[in-house]
């Protein structure tokens, strides 16, 4: 229990650190007057047969930040399952070679219904391709192959601007809502920086009741 809540209280510290240290990189890629913390197309990685919150996390799949947070994310998400949806929308910085190819592939697969399996899939696998310098495409397209996904409508997606535009949809919400970097999370609309796992729940809890 001492080393889970060790694991939590370092999560919790890097995403305070990585939503600093993302601010000027965020700041430069530009906004929107239109902002959604959520949109229709929004994708869940899980939705609550009884609603009563809505928790929003921005995302990299290459920022090890969000890494850390993603099995805390999963926890929460059963933890409070019957209550809370979970979504999760795409903020790919520019100072990771591969976080908008990483986005470009998750949406592809995202056409194909298994946005949470490729979700999931390049977070177990961030270490091995994580701040390459080469273009990680082919190591994507190996993970849709995996996931037994339709390797021509794969090809034609990524190949597809729409995709792209599909990811920067989100990437300028959140920028218009003042993501300075990843995670971020948007608890009912309003932006939330708890320190601890505790103070997540407790958010949650008082959201859920609410």
């Amino acid at each position: 229990m001492v080393g889970l809540l060790a694991a939590v209280a370092l999560v919790i510290g890097l995403v305070i650190l990585f939503n600093t240290l993302g601010e000027d990189e965020g700041q430069a890629a530009g906004a929107t007057t239109t902002a959604e913390v959520v949109r229709e197309d929004s994708h869940r990685l899980s939705q609550a047969p009884d609603e009563k919150a809505v928790l929003v996390e921005f995302l990299d799949f290459e920022c090890e930040a969000c890494l850390a947070a993603y099995p805390v994310v999963e926890d929460l998400s059963e933890e409070y399952g019957e209550n809370l949806t979970v979504v999760s929308r795409y903020f790919p910085l520019p100072g990771h070679r591969n976080s908008e190819t990483a986005a470009a592939a998750v949406e592809a697969a995202a056409q194909q219904g298994k946005f949470k399996d490729m979700h999931a899939r390049m977070y177990e696998t961030q270490t091995e391709w994580g701040e390459a310098d080469e273009d990680r495409s082919p190591v994507f397209r190996g993970y849709a192959e995996d996931l037994g996904l339709d390797m021509a409508a794969y090809d034609a997606a990524i190949a597809d601007p729409a995709t792209m535009e599909r990811v920067n949809v989100d990437k300028a919400d959140g920028m218009a809502l003042n993501v300075e970097g990843t995670p971020t999370f948007f608890l009912d609309g309003e932006k939330i920086q708890p320190s601890t796992l505790e103070e997540f729940r407790s958010l949650i809890e008082t959201a859920i009741a609410d």
